[in-house]
């Protein structure tokens, strides 16, 4: 089993920045890649950025430019830097960390969800 927990969530203005963290513990080792999603009211839960243990990224196209994934592996912490915030980057953002066997496929474990507000 792997155990995700985020902080760092908040209210913001618009063009305003946070920064959130995602500390993994437990099975680690199994794990490939890791990332954020987020679900704003209404709508369905959507990838934002993800990183691979080798330190590729991948970004939603309404974050490019604005949002930096990270990680620090000696502290199995995944961070999302958030920057120039805008309203409609409201949501719960959600850690998701997942491993790929043969036996079992993708096996997704999920963060308990930190909520962002951006006020215009």
């Amino acid at each position: 089993q792997v155990q995700l927990v985020e902080s760092g969530g908040g209210l913001v203005q618009a063009g305003g920045s946070l920064r959130l963290s995602c500390a993994a513990s437990g099975s680690i080792f199994s794990i490939n890649n890791m990332g954020w999603y987020r679900q704003a009211p209404g709508k369905q839960r959507e990838l934002v950025a993800a990183i691979t243990s080798g330190g590729s990224t991948n970004y939603a196209d309404s974050v490019k430019g604005r949002f930096t994934i990270s990680r620090v592996n000696a502290k199995n912490t995944v961070y999302l830097q958030m920057n120039s915030l805008k309203p409609e980057d409201t949501a719960v953002y959600y850690c998701n960390a997942f491993r790929v066997s043969y036996a079992e496929g993708r096996v997704d474990y999920w963060g308990q969800g930190t909520q962002v507000t951006v006020s215009s």
